[in-house]
């Protein structure tokens, strides 16, 4: 029992170390954590309820977890691809278009949560 304790333990550490990794690297991700930080203050002086904050989360959770792919995609290609090919440029432009899908989504949403409580206060 205890080998799959310290395996499972490791395993968070290792995941740790991706999520610190990429927020070091990626100049993207930090611009999506801090949107994120200022989505959820704006959703707690709004007051907004608990299933539209729980909405917001998701959609924030989608983004970040989106711009991680990509990024651990783009690594990859680099990794295995050292000249400039088409193949490899497509990957990397599908994988940054998931990203601003699921940016374009976000913002859609966060706009259709946050306008009512915004016309309110005007």
């Amino acid at each position: 029992m205890m080998v799959y304790n310290n395996s499972l333990i490791k395993s968070f550490g290792y995941a740790f170390e991706g999520v610190f990794h990429a927020l070091r690297e990626n100049r993207n991700l930090r611009i999506h954590f801090t949107v994120a930080l200022l989505v959820v203050l704006l959703g707690i002086y709004l007051q907004v309820n608990h299933f539209e904050m729980g909405i917001l989360i998701v959609m924030i959770i989608l983004v970040i977890s989106s711009e991680m792919i990509n990024t651990a995609l783009e690594e990859m290609v680099n990794l295995i691809v050292s000249e400039h090919r088409k193949a490899a440029k497509i990957a990397k432009d599908v994988a940054a278009g998931m990203v601003l899908v699921t940016a374009i989504g976000s913002v859609i949403v966060g706009s259709l949560i946050f306008l009512p409580y915004i016309l309110r206060l005007l």
